[in-house]
């Protein structure tokens, strides 16, 4: 389902405590600016204890934030709730009432075997009816997914659970962090993680099994201020897209900007893409060159990579 621009719309992926009483005025005045979508996180960033209160919180802001959208007129982000529990959907649902029309869809973390059943019957339940659909996300982050042993079964088996809400999987991400947990790693501003090879090579199996049928976003971003930090974001988002990752998960407003440039498209690509795209199947070629006539279109083998390159534009823009 990496077939419509809507797959590739979440660009950058700010996290904030889902409790933080300051989330209603800081979208209504625009405080992170535009081009980025949020995600209201319950679970790590919340003291286990203080969940219910958490709860309460979100659903005040989002209740605001749904009133304020019917009298005056800003951006309002995709907005997604990052879950403990499969059991959350269906009250926070509830606890919404109307203003979880603004609600884009869920983030499922440290999905694996043990969850992913519960999850997906939640997901099936919250679009049985009529209504904007909902999206999930789920977050491959757990130590099931790290077991040499075991990973591509459970990678492949994890897909075939999926394969019934496929059209609700806005995004398959990854958990960064917690993979580098693991194994102990935390990288410098000017590491990539791409050099973590145990981590990079877990990445790669999930693209492996993901990567024809779903949009992948690229990790975590730690580093907002301080010496290199953005020349280290921006290494790394060329690592991502180079290995096949849309967008990126973010912690800080100051990486909303990076993100966004970064996945610009140049102008060759476009042209190419557009090219490849528009090509006239009833011509007895179908290889030509390029549109600067620096490399080699062919459009069998350059399809995908064409309309991936023109969904992206459309998202990110063109450089």
């Amino acid at each position: 389902m990496n077939d419509k621009a809507v797959y590739y719309s979440v660009g950058p992926l700010l996290y904030c405590p889902a409790d933080k009483t300051s989330i209603s005025n800081s979208i209504q005045s625009q405080r992170f600016g535009t081009g980025y979508s949020l995600a209201l996180c319950l679970e790590d960033t919340i003291n286990d204890y203080f969940v219910a209160e958490a709860e309460e919180q979100l659903t005040a802001s989002i209740n605001n934030i749904y009133e304020a959208r019917q009298h005056s007129d800003f951006y309002l982000p995709k907005l997604f709730i990052r879950v403990r529990q499969p059991e959350q959907i269906h009250r926070l649902t509830k606890s919404f009432g109307n203003s979880g029309e603004i609600i884009t869809g869920y983030i499922l973390p440290k999905f694996s075997p043990s969850n992913a059943d519960a999850y997906i019957e939640e997901t099936a339940s919250l679009n049985g009816g009529p209504g904007t659909p909902k999206y999930i996300m789920p977050i491959y982050e757990s130590p099931a997914i790290a077991d040499l042993r075991t990973r591509c079964g459970t990678l492949y088996q994890l897909k075939e659970k999926l394969a019934p809400i496929e059209p609700a999987v806005l995004n398959i991400r990854l958990g960064g962090n917690d993979l580098s947990h693991l194994f102990g790693f935390r990288r410098e501003p000017y590491e990539s993680i791409h050099q973590l090879t145990p981590i990079a090579n877990i990445f790669a199996d999930i693209v492996t099994v993901y990567g024809m049928d779903y949009v992948i976003s690229g990790p975590v971003w730690e580093y907002y201020s301080g010496r290199q930090w953005e020349s280290g974001l921006r290494r790394e988002i060329k690592d991502d897209k180079l290995c096949g990752f849309i967008g990126k998960t973010v912690i800080h407003p100051n990486q909303i900007k990076v993100v966004n440039e970064e996945y610009r498209v140049s102008k060759r690509n476009y042209d190419d893409a557009l090219q490849i795209l528009n090509w006239n199947v009833r011509e007895h070629s179908y290889v030509s060159g390029s549109s600067t006539g620096e490399r080699m279109n062919e459009y069998k083998t350059h399809l995908n990579w064409a309309r991936r390159t023109c969904f992206t534009a459309e998202n990110f823009g063109i450089i």
